[in-house]
């Protein structure tokens, strides 16, 4: 049986016992938001990488709805937190090629925000796969690298110089001191937390004075997702919650953060892995990619602005 055709353990610990939420950034109730998109799940799709990272879309999702206060979406039923957290811990891996081209990405982006001062301290971050981000971060100069990442089979895919670094599980702020951190990066990973606001505050406090926090979300409300609709690659069952802009200034407001900044990044990825997200009909997508191999365009680099934002704040002095 291939990774893709097994069922996860429990698919009824994912959609059995879904819980009502509010607002997860600014707790508005959810009878106040407005309708963004229906649910759409096929129990029989969910499968050992719907919790995996960088997989073929599948567009299932829950009911989601758009906070009206700071333009959130999110999902106003879902998996409890140790319903996803099991989940997590039992997706599978197959996106190490991917990995590595955002690690690269992330870092080109980020390094021209890093001064000396955060460099020579700890940098956090959360949502580590198989840790390839945290290589980027000792050659920018990093004293100490740590990872959280929730599934055993990305860590266990983690080169073996970076698996000391990584640690099974979910992010437990209280396994960090308070002020300790000076970098704490969360890509790709808020949109699957059950509660972005807690954790956005956690990362306030564990920062230092000056200290750095960084996010890199998908923005519903850029063109390409807009164009797409349901059928965007973001519209998966693996996201809590949706940003735009204007929610990600809310959220790290809130929280303290100053000195934000928010604005689009362009991803760089074979163009194998772009192909995979096009929502081609039938066996056009196949087809598609058969072409780029035979033509030796598959592992060729495309870098595209497909509608992702790179959030950056500080921590005040």
């Amino acid at each position: 049986m291939t990774p893709n055709s097994q069922t996860i353990t429990a698919p009824a610990a994912i959609l059995d016992g879904l819980q009502g939420r509010d607002c997860p950034v600014c707790g508005a109730p959810e009878h106040a938001a407005r309708a963004f998109l229906s649910a759409s799940i096929d129990p029989a799709r969910i499968g050992a990488l719907s919790f995996a990272s960088r997989k073929v879309p599948e567009f299932m999702t829950f009911r989601l709805v758009r906070c009206e206060t700071c333009e959130t979406v999110f999902a106003a039923e879902a998996p409890g937190a140790e319903a996803l957290a099991r989940a997590y811990r039992d997706a599978g891996y197959d996106s190490a090629e991917e990995a590595r081209y955002a690690a690269r990405t992330y870092a080109q982006a980020l390094a021209p925000r890093l001064g000396a001062e955060h460099r020579g301290g700890t940098a956090l971050e959360i949502g580590a796969g198989s840790g390839v981000f945290l290589q980027e971060l000792l050659d920018l100069g990093f004293a100490e690298v740590i990872g959280v990442e929730p599934s055993h089979d990305a860590v266990a895919a983690a080169p073996a110089a970076l698996r000391p670094h990584l640690r099974v599980g979910v992010f437990e702020p209280g396994a960090h001191r308070p002020g300790s951190l000076s970098l704490v990066c969360c890509f790709q990973t808020l949109e699957h937390v059950p509660d972005p606001r807690g954790l956005t505050q956690a990362a306030y406090d564990l920062l230092r004075p000056g200290g750095l926090i960084a996010f890199v979300t998908h923005d519903y409300r850029a063109p390409i997702n807009r164009l797409l609709g349901r059928r965007s690659p973001i519209i998966d069952i693996e996201h809590m919650q949706l940003f735009c802009p204007a929610s990600l200034r809310r959220l790290l407001d809130e929280a303290g953060f100053g000195e934000i900044a928010t604005g689009a990044i362009r991803n760089r990825y074979p163009l194998r892995y772009w192909l995979r997200l096009l929502p081609l009909p039938g066996p056009l997508k196949p087809s598609a990619l058969a072409a780029a191999e035979a033509l030796g365009l598959g592992r060729r680099s495309v870098g595209l602005n497909v509608g992702n934002l790179l959030s950056v704040a500080r921590k005040p002095l």
